[in-house]
């Protein structure tokens, strides 16, 4: 169930040298370090259980088309630390200034600075749900989030891990193609364009990404080993318990899905579907049922013309 936060030995030589993953069981069960699934409600602390979620995966495990999805369909917030960076850059503020400085002579940001970044836009949506994607990466980021969420009386409500084994995700970078003026993404293997190499929506070519390759994808994994990993194990091993930590088996974006969905609708109720989603929802089943009666109404006329 939990994570070894060491790196694989000679995960780097080849193919079957990968390390796989746990055994794609079924979805583990939402608790956090022996807590029922009943007593969620008060690690929240009684708020409602308002969604503050933080997902975690390696390279190429679905991250980004799982958020996307649960944006796409609730009513969620997804704040990405490369738009917000972008955005202070943009607009000239105090930490965008640092920022553009230390980018500009190829540094990384100071663990300080980056949660000023993230926490600009949380600190002004305190009863939103929300999804943060890049922030923490590393253990001393996830501390420095924790005190600062924990200040505002706003604790951290669900970590996600996503746990897809390596062999699996090597063959889907290996069978990824983009669309990179959209970043739609497609699978030769289970999501793959309509016309082959050519994006559904304009028809222009898809390329390949330059990192899509088992080199840079190992590379990667290494650093996740490394630096995630650990704070994985930081957020499952708290105590007291402060946030649900939850892992999810299975080997495609739509084996997870039915299992990340259940765990948000149930265990956090208030996070509602969006009025497009259910307008859709309503046409389809208006859809439907004049369908139903148009058949209904031809089988009747057959009958009577058979009498």
């Amino acid at each position: 169930m939990s994570l070894s936060p060491l790196r694989p030995k000679g995960v780097w030589a080849g193919w079957r040298a990968f390390r796989s993953s746990a055994p794609a069981n079924k979805a583990l069960p939402f608790s956090l370090n022996n807590v029922s699934a009943g007593s969620v409600a008060s690690v929240n602390h009684g708020e409602g259980n308002i969604l503050r979620m933080l997902m975690f995966g390696k390279p190429g495990a679905g991250k980004g088309t799982l958020s996307a999805r649960l944006v796409k369909k609730y009513d969620i917030l997804s704040l990405s630390t490369g738009d917000l960076l972008r955005q202070h850059i943009a607009e000239r503020t105090e930490v965008g200034r640092i920022a553009e400085d230390v980018v500009a002579t190829g540094g990384l940001l100071p663990d300080d600075v980056m949660l000023k970044v993230v926490t600009s836009k949380l600190d002004l949506s305190p009863n939103k749900h929300w999804i943060l994607d890049g922030f923490p990466r590393t253990l001393g980021q996830g501390k420095l989030l924790d005190d600062h969420l924990r200040a505002q009386g706003r604790p951290l409500s669900l970590v996600v891990n996503l746990d897809v084994a390596d062999e699996v995700i090597l063959s889907r970078i290996s069978d990824r193609w983009v669309h990179l003026p959209s970043g739609r993404v497609y699978n030769l293997s289970y999501n793959p364009p309509k016309v082959a190499g050519l994006d559904d929506e304009t028809g222009e070519p898809l390329t390949k990404r330059p990192d899509d390759n088992p080199e840079t994808f190992a590379r990667r994994l290494e650093k996740y080993y490394g630096a995630t990993s650990p704070l994985i194990e930081y957020y499952r091993n708290q105590v007291p318990p402060s946030v649900s930590v939850v892992s999810l088996a299975g080997a495609t974006s739509d084996e997870i899905w039915p299992q990340l969905e259940t765990i948000v609708r149930t265990h956090f109720p208030n996070v509602k579907e969006r009025a497009e989603t259910r307008e859709q929802k309503r046409r389809t089943s208006l859809s439907e049922a004049v369908l139903a009666r148009n058949v209904a109404q031809k089988a009747a006329k057959s009958t009577m013309r058979e009498f």
